[in-house]
């Protein structure tokens, strides 16, 4: 009796592919045949599974998200039961600075993704244009959770705020990934200006 094929988890193995050649030679270097060729499998099989390379990017770059979205989740867990708005901020924050393989190989895929996405419109899938919209809304929240418990000043403005510190952690990351900073030095940056917004926390 043949072997029952398990979509999603060949769906799994042809992204993990396409992730790991990324890592090595960029994002703008990926083919389908290069991809088959890193999965063991034949070209045709990845296209069955997706039509075209654009596909296949949006794929990736939607699992990479998700992923994230499972490491803050554990970052908030690691806390305690009972998380600060500043220690969720924190968790958030610190998951855009490169530490590990996994979180680099993240950044360095998601920041050449939304490069093509530019000049690509086929690369400007509405859930990654979305994404980062949803960060920001749910920064906010905490924010105000923050400035109605008095941990941080009530007069500050959350959204404007929440976009300067989405900004300040991804400049961060970036300048990790590019080798102008180490990830403790990025991570100390953020606590700091965290410590100012959250004076005495």
């Amino acid at each position: 009796m043949p072997k029952l094929v398990d979509h999603d988890e060949r769906r799994a193995q042809i992204i993990d592919a396409l992730l790991r050649t990324a890592a090595d030679t960029g994002l703008h270097a990926v083919t389908m045949r290069s991809v088959a060729v890193e999965a063991g499998i034949s070209v045709r099989l990845v296209q069955y599974y997706f039509d075209t390379k654009e596909q296949l990017l949006l794929a990736a770059v939607n699992r990479l998200t998700t992923r994230m979205g499972e490491r803050v989740r554990d970052r908030v867990r690691a806390v305690g039961p009972a998380p600060t708005p500043r220690d969720i901020v924190e968790a958030v924050l610190l998951e855009a600075v490169p530490t590990d393989e996994e979180s680099r190989v993240f950044h360095l895929v998601h920041t050449e993704y939304a490069v093509l996405s530019v000049t690509d419109p086929a690369l400007g899938g509405r859930d990654f244009l979305a994404a980062p919209d949803e960060m920001e809304g749910f920064l906010v929240g905490q924010l105000e959770a923050a400035q109605r418990s008095g941990a941080t000043d009530p007069r500050l403005d959350a959204r404007q705020e929440a976009a300067v510190l989405l900004a300040a952690s991804a400049g961060l990351g970036l300048s990790v990934l590019l080798g102008q900073r180490t990830p403790e030095d990025a991570i100390a940056a953020l606590r700091y200006h965290l410590g100012r917004l959250f004076p005495g926390s």
